[in-house]
Formats: C-alpha cells, structure tokens, sequence
C-alpha cells in the first residue's frame, strides 16, 4: 500500500494520485559505463537493482514516466462562464497624468505637448490575456558514491521501493522546489576504483617520483658562482611539497578511506510550466508592450485537471485555451505526474489618446492597471547627451 506524503493539501496530494497503482515497468537502459570526470567508477561497480535498470551515473538517464492509472482519473468540476466584463476608457485626467508621469521620465523629451496638447478623442480598446499553469512533478534516479565511513550497508536487505513509492515532501502548489532521497535497499560497499583500495593516488605534480627539479639550480646542482647549491645540497632535485616526498596524495575520491558507498539517489523536482496567450486588438499597441503590465482578473479556476473554457465572449481566448490544456496533457503526462492546474483570464485595458499639438495629430497609449504609457512618436524630442 503506498503511504501518503504528509502535506496541507490532503491525503492525495503529492503521493502516487489514487488513480495510481503500480510504478510503471522498469526501463531496459544498460547502464552507464562511466561518469564525467577522472573519477568514473566501472559499470560493475553498479549492482542491479529491480526497477532501476536505466540508471546512470551522472543523471543522464532523463525523468521517470509515472504509474499509468489503475482505475479512473478524476473528473474536473466544470467551471462556470466567465462574465462578460468590459471596463470603459480611462479619464481624461487619468490619461493626462499618466502621459506627464511617463513624459517626467524622460531626459531629453519637452513637457510642451503634454501641457498644450489637446485630447481629440479616446478609444477603449480592452483586450484578454489566458494563461494556464500546470503544477507537476518529475522524478529521475542516479548512481552515487561517497566515501565509507560506516554508513549503514542495506543492498539486498530487501527489495527497494519503486521510483514513484517513495514519499516526498512537497512544497505548496505553485512553488518551485527539488528534493534529494537517498533510495532505501540499495547502498553497498566496493573499493575505490580511483586509487584501487589503497587511499592514495600518485602526485601529480612530480608523478610519483617524490622530488622535482631543484627551483634554485634548475637541477645543476651548482649556483652560477660554482659554488654548490645549498637549497638542494647538489643533488639538482628538491622533495616534492604537494607531496611532502612521499610521491602520493590522498585519493580525492574515497578521501584515504579506501572504500566507497555506491547507492542511487532519487531526485524530485516539482515545477510550474506555463502557457499565456493575448487575444489580438486593433489598437496598434505592440503586444510585447502587454507583458510588462497585469490586468483585471475576470476568470480563475484552480483544480487538479482543468476543462478548457467554454463560452466567452471573445472565441480567441476559448480556442487556446481548448489548444494548451490538450497540449499539457500531451507534453507532461508522460514524464511527470500533474498535480494540480490553474488556468486565469485577465482583461487588461488599452485606451487610445488621439491629441492635437501645434497643429498635427498624435496618438499615445495608457495601457494596463499600472497606467503605463507608450507614444513611440513622441512630437517634441531633442538630442541630449550627459557629459
């Protein structure tokens, strides 16, 4: 019976979903025959563990596909039709002093078409903005090894619980986190292939030999006087200091403790992919523009699987919202389990200034709840340098 991880959100939040059963089959991945690095353990230092066939040193065997369900998935709620919301063109005021704060904002723009410049006409050109999160996590397994100090030795013991068996505490929905298990029943001891059970390795900066070519004399064993050389007392070669003379080092690998544990590790990470879309306006307002601002909320809906949206007013919004739900699926389900979606429909306003200044016509834009403000054909603009 598999237990529940211990959270806020229930029983069934992040554990195997009730909907699954058993961890799926094992991958036929040999495995790998080294590392990166000099330190490569062989791949008989790697014992064969059931259900962990494809893991490799190093990580790079990719996530595990999830438990396929055992019984039927739970059916999401339908959500109700989000309101037919439209919000009417900014003041002018609010659009006056929105365009002073952005025109301050600039060092080498006049104040002169904002005092001066007459509003002709404002347009309300309101545009949605979908965006669909799906929270999920992904687990993948890798070979480790650390020196053995005494650690407890349990390969073999009994069978190790399956990739997607072991609980794993999860962060709250939405939060970006990863966790490192060390997986039960499959630690044992080998030698180190490094230094071959022995703790030491030979020096490399003398290869071995223990000494080097004197730093004084560069081995001629005489200073330039012909005198001697009293550093290396002649024999034109000094002991090796990385060293101290001996001609080895500690093995970096087991850290002179000659043995290593070999285990695998389980690494959970759990993620938000996310998908936005902008449903397109006839305001001339550039979109990249709308990334930069929110919006007013009109829709959110937040559950383990979410339907597509049915019904709103602009069909834009609903075909992509039908598109990236399918796609998600398609996407993630094979490699993670999806925990939980939020799909959310913001309006964010977009309102046209249309003014007259010393003559011609201008156009600026006041978009978003920040009131931001664009008017890429500013009339008054100077070239100004700070010296």
């Amino acid at each position: 019976m598999e237990r529940p991880t211990a959270s806020d959100y229930g029983a069934n939040y992040g554990t195997v979903n009730p909907a699954y059963g058993f961890p799926a089959p094992a991958m036929a991945v040999a495995p790998a025959t080294s590392m990166h690095g000099p330190s490569a353990p062989p791949a008989n230092m790697f014992d064969t563990v059931p259900g962990y066939e494809g893991t490799v040193a190093g990580g790079d065997g990719g996530y595990l596909p999830p438990p396929m369900p055992s019984v039927p998935m739970p059916v999401p709620e339908q959500a109700p039709s989000p309101p037919d919301w439209h919000i009417p063109s900014i003041s002018e005021d609010r659009a006056r002093q929105a365009f002073a704060t952005y025109v301050s904002s600039k060092c080498c723009y006049s104040s002169a078409p904002v005092r001066e410049g007459v509003i002709t006409n404002m347009e309300s050109f309101n545009t949605y903005r979908y965006r669909l999160e799906t929270f999920m996590e992904s687990r993948s397994t890798e070979w480790s090894q650390e020196p053995y100090t005494g650690q407890a030795v349990d390969a073999g013991v009994q069978p190790a619980p399956g990739p997607w068996q072991i609980a794993a505490q999860p962060p709250a929905f939405f939060q970006e986190h990863k966790q490192t298990i060390k997986v039960p029943y499959t630690s044992s001891v080998k030698n180190c292939h490094l230094c071959l059970g022995m703790g030491k390795t030979p020096c490399t900066t003398c290869a071995g030999a223990g000494n080097k070519v004197c730093r004084v004399c560069n081995g001629s064993g005489y200073r330039q006087s012909d005198d001697r050389c009293t550093h290396c007392n002649g024999r034109g070669r000094e002991n090796c200091s990385s060293c101290s003379g001996s001609g080895s080092c500690q093995c970096d690998t087991c850290h002179g403790k000659r043995q290593l544990l070999i285990f695998i590790n389980l690494n959970v990470k759990w993620s938000t992919e996310k998908d936005e879309f902008v449903a397109q306006d006839s305001s001339g307002l550039r979109g990249q523009k709308l990334e930069e601002v929110s919006g007013k909320e009109l829709f959110k809906d937040a559950q383990y699987m979410v339907y597509p949206v049915r019904g709103f007013p602009d069909v834009s919004v609903a075909q992509a919202s039908e598109r990236f739900v399918r796609d998600h699926q398609v996407k993630y389900a094979q490699t993670s389990r999806m925990l939980q979606q939020r799909q959310t429909i913001e309006l964010i306003p977009i309102t046209k200034v249309n003014y007259m200044w010393k003559g011609k016509p201008n156009v600026y834009y006041v978009y978003g709840n920040e009131f931001k403000v664009n008017a890429d054909d500013y009339p008054d603009q100077c070239c100004c340098s700070v010296m």
